[in-house]
């Protein structure tokens, strides 16, 4: 059952084939195993009750964001629906916008970053094109704002690598806000300033284009208004 402590499902979109909801921060997107109440899971009880469905509720799982990022998370309702939306993941052809703020003065207005990033069981580090192990990681990004040593970027990631933006703005000095794991000397309670702001993708059904937008948390209204400089549309 949803735990009574559990916000209700923003839904963003929902049909017969998807569903998407904007996740708040601080609960992960979908469990392996144990009791911890995840996403995925409530979304399941949202559609059994609202379905009145008295079997097993089936929710395909096509892309995660990280336990303490924010935005628009998307899943399939049918298998076939679950294996067209991983294939547009898998390729590359889902077009993810994210907002972020970073610590420190970003200078360049606009610009693409490329590393070379490894995976451990703890972190993700930049390493050498040859190194064992690594894979390419690209992403661009314009900046938004700037404000008393913060800045607000918006990234496009062309490679989806686990913890790739939080990596690679860090390595470049500019850590996201709240992410102690690589690098923040802020706290933003269970959340780090990174939200997946908008997602594109195709109707695995129709095929046609969907775009889906996710508002802003609460919290980053009251700490980051003067980065934001009230742009919050």
């Amino acid at each position: 059952m949803t735990s009574p402590m559990a916000p209700p499902l923003d839904v963003l979109y929902e049909d017969n084939h998807c569903l998407a909801i904007n996740k708040p921060s601080g609960i992960a997107s979908a469990h392996y195993q144990g009791q911890a109440e995840t996403l995925d899971r409530q979304v399941k009880q949202y559609l059994k009750e609202k379905h009145h469905k008295l079997g097993n509720v089936f929710l395909g799982i096509v892309h995660r964001l990280d336990k303490a990022v924010s935005g628009v998370l998307l899943f399939a309702r049918t298998s076939k629906a679950a294996a067209r939306l991983s294939e547009q993941f898998r390729k590359g052809s889902v077009e993810k916008v994210y907002w972020v703020i970073v610590e420190g003065d970003v200078e360049e207005q606009a610009g693409s970053m490329e590393d070379w990033l490894r995976r451990d069981e703890r972190r993700v580090e930049v390493v050498a094109p040859n190194s064992p192990g690594a894979k390419q990681a690209l992403l661009h990004f314009q900046k938004k704002g700037s404000h008393g040593g913060l800045t607000w970027l918006e990234v496009r990631p062309q490679t989806g690598r686990t913890h790739q933006l939080r990596v690679q703005l860090a390595h470049r000095g500019h850590p996201v806000y709240g992410d102690a794991k690589y690098g923040s000397v802020r706290t933003f309670g269970n959340a780090i300033a990174l939200h997946a702001r908008t997602l594109t993708f195709l109707h695995p059904i129709r095929w046609e284009p969907i775009t889906l937008t996710a508002e802003l948390p609460r919290k980053w209204r009251g700490r980051f208004a003067y980065v934001l400089q009230d742009k919050l549309v």
